[in-house]
């Protein structure tokens, strides 16, 4: 009897931690991925695809396995379903209608087609999304907003997300043109961090920055990352980590900031690299963090 009453309840317990490592998730898996002019007819726009390279940024998304997608350089909901399973996962892109179009350099004939701003979600995972962040535009059609989401998965604390893709042609240092209008977007979104480090959720921003915020002293990586209020130290999501997508850039401009309390549940970071003998499907590679 006794022995009966011993085995029961070692199998009580062999049950119990079955059960509490059941109810363990795995981490969330949050990327971001600049998708080089990603157009719903491959036939249109900057980069040129087949309906081959479709299915291969297809055999990519599914590769990287995230539970939610920050991307740039899409031109609409159709474009990004060519690539992610539209039986997986949910679309959505920024409000702004397309600017206007430019040639396509080094391609007589060709014009661009909307660069958006948007996100891939899992089919199973919540989210609200609140008004887009248009103040990053500056009042420039052609400047690209901020989608601001708040995802809910099951067994994890909420997580709000902002999507962006700052000005291009200032990757470090501070004269030109262009950084002086990435200068005027950066307090706009220090102003959003700073807002959202006061609430109650934890958050991240994640997106193509156009910008080295790593390198030591960086000035834009200074400013955002203030740390007022106390949840606005924020962190890379990288760490020290270089990029591996093309040797000839040593250093992220795609990254995933997150802010003091989501740092804190951040338990690994992955790049997503191509094959060295095929097309590559974007001069960008996706970058994951994951997020407890």
């Amino acid at each position: 009897m006794l022995k009966s009453i011993v085995a029961l309840a070692m199998i009580a317990a062999l049950g119990g931690c079955a059960t509490s490592q059941a109810r363990a998730p795995a981490p969330l898996r949050i990327a971001t991925w600049n998708m080089e002019h990603l157009s719903e007819d491959g036939a249109k726009g900057c980069r040129p695809r087949t309906d081959a390279d479709y299915v291969l940024m297809r055999a990519y998304a599914e590769r990287l396995d995230a539970d939610v997608v920050a991307f740039q350089e899409v031109e609409s909901v159709k474009a990004a379903k060519r690539v992610f399973d539209p039986a997986k996962y949910d679309v959505i892109v920024e409000a702004r209608p397309a600017g206007a179009s430019f040639d396509c350099r080094g391609m007589e004939g060709r014009t661009s087609t909307r660069q958006a701003v948007g996100f891939a979600i899992r089919k199973g995972v919540d989210y609200d999304r609140a008004v887009d962040l248009t103040e990053l535009q500056l009042g420039d059609p052609n400047l690209r907003s901020g989608v601001d989401i708040t995802v809910r998965a099951r067994g994890h604390a909420p997580l709000r997300l902002l999507a962006v893709h700052l000005k291009s042609g200032c990757a470090s240092g501070q004269s030109g043109q262009a950084c002086q209008t990435l200068s005027r977007q950066v307090p706009v979104l220090e102003a959003w961090i700073d807002q959202a480090a006061r609430e109650g959720v934890r958050f991240a921003v994640l997106g193509d920055f156009n910008r080295r915020l790593a390198r030591a002293g960086d000035t834009i990586w200074a400013d955002l990352d203030d740390g007022d209020p106390a949840n606005a130290d924020l962190s890379l999501a990288e760490g020290q980590t270089t990029p591996k997508c093309d040797p000839r850039y040593g250093e992220f401009i795609d990254h995933v900031v997150l802010d003091a309390r989501s740092a804190r549940d951040l338990v690994g970071f992955e790049e997503l690299t191509y094959g060295g003998g095929e097309t590559r499907p974007s001069d960008h590679c996706p970058i994951v963090a994951l997020v407890r």
